[in-house]
């Protein structure tokens, strides 16, 4: 936030030509060695360092510094830091905190899924309520979908439902607001990556809701090849999935 609060922000452009930032580097940097001092065992993938890309184990932790680097050089607000823990493809334990917009939403140790109020202070957790998916009316869905890469095929699939309420949301908030019951349905039609979705979905499953693949609904599984993500849709339990 120190960075988020200066008149100007170094940005550079990264192989793929994806932004990133001085905070990108410096969350990445802190994040990675607390969780290395706290799970000395355990393999750490996270988006800054590519080396730790090609490390493959049943159980390991996924951590994106900055989710939403767009929306952070725009000063928007949607970005949030992401830390996961995966296991056996399953993305058990999950952390998302939208700083700008002082929300936090994690795992608790018995995998439920809570959204805790500030000061957010490390040594004392605060007041924090359980989060649950909504039970959705197929006949009056709320969608929410991408602030930076809406496309005309997300729009396209979008259509087949019957729509109430339609909002945009930077980063992995568009998990979380499927978790909290703010919104229902949330496809994504367009290239991810696991360290964008793990903690999202980790907090989405255990708030009761369900992420699965685009094109055969089959529950979304980690540790694929390269780290990359298909397309997917995450829902609350009772939407009917249209075909894509």
């Amino acid at each position: 936030m120190e960075i988020y609060d200066r008149a100007e922000v170094e940005v550079d452009t990264k192989a793929d030509d994806s932004p990133v930032t001085e905070a990108d580097r410096a969350a990445d940097a802190l994040i990675s060695d607390g969780l290395r001092a706290a799970f000395p065992d355990l393999v750490l993938v996270t988006e800054e360092q590519a080396a730790s890309h090609s490390e493959t184990a049943a159980t390991f932790i996924i951590v994106d510094p900055l989710d939403g680097t767009k929306e952070f050089i725009k000063r928007r607000g949607d970005f949030t830091v992401n830390i996961a823990l995966v296991e056996n493809g399953v993305p058990t334990r999950g952390v998302v905190y939208a700083p700008a917009k002082g929300r936090l939403f994690y795992t608790d140790d018995t995998g439920a899924s809570v959204e805790e109020s500030g000061p957010f202070d490390p040594a004392a957790k605060g007041d924090v309520t359980p989060v649950r998916v909504a039970s959705p009316d197929n006949g009056a869905l709320r969608v929410v979908a991408s602030k930076s890469h809406r496309d005309q095929a997300t729009d396209t699939y979008i259509a087949a439902y019957e729509v109430a309420d339609m909002k945009s949301a930077g980063s992995s908030l568009k998990f979380c607001l499927v978790a909290t019951g703010e919104a229902d349905i949330y496809p994504r039609l367009g290239p991810t990556m696991e360290w964008d979705t793990a903690a999202g979905d980790a907090v989405l499953r255990g708030a009761g809701g369900r992420v699965v693949g685009f094109d055969d609904h089959q529950p979304f599984a980690y540790g694929k090849p390269g780290y990359r993500n298909g397309f997917f849709i995450a829902h609350a339990p009772g939407v009917e999935l249209v075909d894509g």
